[in-house]
């Protein structure tokens, strides 16, 4: 299975998904201008990654930022990796930072998937 490496800049958030060294992580800003094209490739990594997945998935979220059209994508995202076997969420946001804490509680409560709540 393929690599998906995106490279973050500055509206547009770093992922990394990789099976084989079972790094699975979505860090930094997320406002890309088209939210649904920008996540499209990580839906159809992870449509495919479901077929075979590794027994355990640790799945990162470390978000600095992410705008309205983002949250939904996360949530599509969320939402596909709720069919992923073994599946679990680490999401990190910074300690002052109560707004990005919310968020991943809210996301917790939609969606069936163990969530790990970490600060950095």
């Amino acid at each position: 299975m393929e690599i998906l490496n995106l490279e973050g800049a500055e509206d547009t958030p770093k992922i990394i998904l990789d099976k084989g060294n079972e790094i699975y992580e979505i860090s930094g800003r997320s406002l890309p201008e088209d939210s649904a094209e920008f996540y499209q490739p990580v839906l159809d990594w992870i449509e495919e990654y479901n077929s075979s997945p590794n027994a355990e998935t640790e799945f990162v979220f470390k978000l600095e930022y992410f705008n309205t059209a983002s949250s939904k994508l996360i949530l599509d995202v969320l939402s596909a990796l709720e069919d992923v076997e073994g599946c679990k969420i680490i999401w990190y946001f910074h300690e002052d930072d109560e707004d990005m804490e919310e968020a991943g509680e809210e996301f917790s409560e939609l969606v069936e998937i163990p969530f790990e709540f970490k600060t950095y």
